[in-house]
């Protein structure tokens, strides 16, 4: 057999409608690679690149000859809506490298699956239109997406296989990479046309309940797996996306995509199954919260079990701008000893850390540069007496979970003394779903009564060994990213959708 000849490429974001737009900076600042710069990177022991992405084209590599295209990989933090331009360059560079390719035998493309844009509602669909455009028909198009995708029927048409994450916290990257590349190779050699079907229950959780260790959300992705392996070789995938609700999009909600090896009506069976008993589980997509006032007594108790706190409302993974201080405020306030907060985003801060240097003593003034637009007013200013602990470039490689072995670049960081609170100010948003940030700073995540991250789940892989699943609480705290949905003024999602309307009716389901 011929060395196939696979094309890469991907636009990866996901987008929280209410955060602020994503410009070429957000894109150029964390992934924005081409040609043989990106096939390179990919095979990079520690890449910097989305990890499924690198093991996609390890795998290949690994399985026989191939031939493969670099054509552009664009990526992201999670933000706003892409600015229109930013999509087209991106979109308008990829068409032009597909074009002077020639013939393809397929294309992978690494996308999140829950983008917005300025000027559409399904941008991951509109890129996956025009790649099918511009290769034909005949050319295999697999993709890799995020668990917390949109999925559209405008993705579904456009691709033959979408393999979609099957745990959150995200830690299974590199086997859906891998999948992609053995399902590719499979298709490849039997010649054999995938076949996909969608079903969507009118679902719309919010983040927090789609954890995938436990029920409902883990239960359905385990139901999937296991209705696959009985139907044997027939299903190629079975993924079960969650949705993510910030994105306020017409496709949101839960989405059971399923790809049979060649026969159209076995997957659409198997999705309306998976999505009917997705339904019938659906009060069990709801969760509650801890509050400000409770995370602050359970802070205060030396007594107690160390916790770990995620701030939920402003979950960088999410949108969120990593810059709220309700919680910081609250906890300086009541004096808390040994706490850890991780991590503040605010460049100016970090920087004249590195200017004062290693015990200097000053006010911290935490966002004394934010501004008036409505995404930023959770970011209120704080300021406090501190002491400079310690100071690193922020160039790591990840410990635990979601980033481990990944190359990150955070930018100028410092740990700051706020009297009993070591908090750690970056350069770069991200979340801190990985110990690394406090490691790199010398701070003892083991030695702290309370540890409090700014990320809404991915920290649960990077911190389960210090703390067991009941030593975890998601505080209600304001931003972005609140998973209170009552507070944010859906406009795009179906309606009636549960749990937004309680006595959403779908169909009479028997349960057997």
């Amino acid at each position: 057999m011929r060395e196939p000849k696979v094309a890469l490429l991907g636009m990866i974001l996901e987008s929280n409608r209410f955060a602020r737009p994503a410009d070429g900076h957000d894109f150029r600042s964390l992934t924005w690679l081409a040609g043989n710069e990106l096939l390179g990177e990919a095979r990079s022991a520690t890449p910097s690149l989305a990890t499924e992405f690198a093991a996609f084209v390890q795998a290949m590599d690994a399985t026989g000859p191939w031939h493969p295209v670099p054509c552009t990989l664009a990526a992201s933090h999670p933000a706003g809506p892409v600015a229109q331009d930013v999509f087209e360059m991106i979109a308008e560079a990829i068409e032009t490298q597909l074009a002077a390719a020639g013939p393809l035998d397929a294309v992978y493309i690494c996308n999140h699956g829950a983008m917005v844009a300025e000027h559409s509602h399904d941008p991951d669909g509109d890129l996956m239109a025009r790649v099918r455009a511009a290769v034909g028909p005949q050319t295999l198009i697999i993709s890799t997406l995020d668990l917390h995708g949109n999925i559209s029927p405008k993705m579904v048409d456009a691709c033959d296989l979408i393999v979609g994450y099957r745990t959150n916290p995200h830690v299974d990257m590199i086997e859906r990479g891998e999948e992609a590349a053995f399902s590719l190779r499979r298709c490849l050699a039997s010649g054999t046309r995938p076949k996909i079907a969608l079903a969507k229950p009118p679902i719309v959780p919010a983040s927090v309940s789609l954890l995938t260790a436990e029920a409902p959300y883990g239960a359905l992705i385990d139901y999937g797996q296991r209705r696959q392996a009985e139907l044997g070789g027939a299903i190629l995938n079975v993924s079960v996306f969650g949705n993510f609700i910030f994105s306020d999009t017409p496709d949101n909600g839960v989405s059971v995509v399923v790809t049979a090896k060649d026969d159209p009506e076995i997957a659409r069976q198997l999705a309306d199954e998976i999505a009917d008993r997705a339904w019938l589980q659906r009060e069990s997509f709801v969760r509650s919260l801890s509050t400000v006032d409770q995370a602050v007594s359970m802070a205060s108790e030396p007594a107690g079990p160390p916790v770990i706190f995620s701030d939920a409302g402003d979950n960088p993974g999410g949108g969120g701008s990593g810059k709220t201080t309700e919680l910081l405020a609250a906890l300086h306030a009541a004096e808390s000893e040994n706490v850890l907060y991780g991590s503040f985003f605010d460049p100016a801060l970090a920087a004249e850390a590195h200017h004062l240097g290693v015990g200097a003593e000053f006010t911290a003034v935490f966002n004394r540069n934010n501004g008036s637009a409505d995404w930023e007013k959770w970011d209120r200013r704080f300021e406090a007496p501190a002491r400079i602990l310690a100071l690193h470039d922020g160039n790591v490689i990840g410990e635990r979970g979601m980033t481990s072995g990944r190359q990150m670049h955070l930018g100028p960081c410092a740990a700051l003394e706020l009297g009993g609170i070591r908090v750690v100010v970056i350069s770069d948003r991200a979340q801190t779903a990985d110990p690394v940030f406090f490691h790199m700073l010398g701070l003892d995540v083991e030695a702290a009564t309370c540890v409090v991250v700014k990320s809404r789940g991915h920290f649960r892989a990077g911190f389960s060994g210090w703390f067991a699943p009941e030593q975890v609480f998601e505080i209600d705290t304001a931003g972005l990213t609140s998973p209170v949905l009552e507070r944010w003024p859906f406009e795009f999602i179906p309606r009636p959708s549960f749990p937004l309307d309680p006595d959403t009716v779908w169909k009479e389901i028997v349960q057997g």
